[in-house]
């Protein structure tokens, strides 16, 4: 019986060719792949993917990569519906609302932080009432029970040692439209109300309301996105180069508007994306702070889900580390932040807090102020 050899060069010859094909096939796969970005032509703090769009950040990211990708506008309200649907693909939303349908079975996984603020809470200019704490046993006006507005009462109530949640929460949530709230809490049916700007911005012009909550003000939610990027859990594993693409073009564009809020709404009305006038939509803009962040987010998922679980709104998370881990992605190959620089260009920063970036520049002394390395690269938006 002849014995069949194979020579160690043919089989190496086998297995480049194999990988080079596995190589081709994922790339083509990729490739042949359009990445759905859900977008909204309403909404002040959708600014950045407005921007992404009229400023051609996501055209340049994904052309970049040679991939392919859409916008579709939806009512961004319903955004998460159509990710489970598979409708779009990623978009961003407000964390408060989409975290706790994550504790019953949601699969996005969060990316970005965008932006801090425009939930605001009020009582009448009468009230008694000045604090979270002081309505406890009172009634607090919510559009939604599930609301980002009411999850961000919620835990404050709680930081102040009161029931938040359950049946025996210490407060009770009356249920009513974004602008039917102002119109409840004028004519008494409610002692105070949660409201997202521009309603809450309007509320506090037009009623001259009492605000006892902002959390662009709060020392603990200033410090947190509000709103965050988010994707398809599966369409992440599946394509992460499309996912890297919308990464990195939602944190430029996050730049973009923390940098230059008044062109941001210049550009929304222009382009249909917003309504209203610019210079108030940017004075808005302005109090909000978009400095965005890849770390801080995950920072913002994993406080925010460490005390949902101890309040009991998240009963089906057994692990608060993993469920972080399996609801946020990073890679090592995008920057943490962007900042917008005058020339037009971006570079690339690392926060260490919300609205105060480090530029990555600090090579050698030599490259420091003085020839010091201490602070030598802060930039403060």
């Amino acid at each position: 019986m002849k014995k069949s050899f194979v020579s160690k060069a043919a089989l190496l010859a086998l297995s480049v060719y194999a990988l080079v094909s596995l190589s081709s096939c994922k790339g083509k796969k990729e490739a042949d792949f359009t990445f759905k970005i859900g977008t909204s032509n309403s909404g002040l703090c959708s600014a950045p993917l407005h921007v992404a769009i009229d400023k051609g950040i996501f055209e340049e990211e994904f052309s970049k990569a040679g991939l392919k990708y859409e916008t579709i506008e939806i009512d961004i309200m319903q955004a998460s519906a159509l990710t489970v649907a598979k409708k779009i693909d990623a978009c961003l939303g407000l964390a408060g609302s989409l975290i706790p349908q994550m504790d019953n079975g949601l699969e996005i996984s969060f990316l970005t932080g965008v932006h801090t603020g425009c939930t605001k809470f009020y009582v009448r200019s009468d009230s008694p009432y000045n604090t979270v704490a002081d309505l406890k046993g009172k009634t607090v006006g919510f559009v939604g029970v599930q609301d980002s507005s009411t999850i961000a009462f919620q835990r404050r109530f709680y930081d102040a040692g009161l029931t938040a949640y359950g049946p025996n929460a210490e407060f009770k949530i009356a249920v009513y439209g974004m602008t039917d709230l102002p119109i409840a809490l004028s004519n008494g049916a409610v002692e105070a109300v949660g409201l997202h700007d521009p309603v809450a911005y309007i509320a506090e012009r037009d009623y001259g309301f009492k605000k006892i909550l902002d959390t662009t003000e709060d020392e603990k939610l200033s410090q947190e996105y509000c709103c965050l990027t988010y994707v398809s859990s599966e369409i992440a594993k599946k394509y992460p180069e499309h996912t890297k693409a919308f990464i990195r073009a939602m944190l430029k564009a996050s730049a973009f508007v923390q940098a230059r809020p008044h062109e941001a709404a210049v550009l929304q009305i222009e382009n249909g994306q917003m309504s209203g006038d610019v210079e108030e939509n940017a004075r808005l803009l302005k109090t909000y702070n978009y400095t965005p962040s890849v770390g801080l987010a995950r920072k913002t998922i994993h406080d925010s889900i460490d005390q949902l679980v101890d309040m009991g709104v998240m009963q089906n998370v057994s692990d608060k580390e993993a469920f972080v881990r399996e609801h946020f992605i990073s890679y090592d190959d995008i920057p943490d932040s962007y900042i917008y620089n005058d020339d037009g260009t971006f570079t690339e920063t690392k926060v260490t807090r919300i609205g105060e970036a480090v530029k990555d520049c600090c090579k050698s002394a030599d490259d420091c102020c003085e020839d010091e390395m201490k602070d030598c690269c802060k930039h403060k938006d």
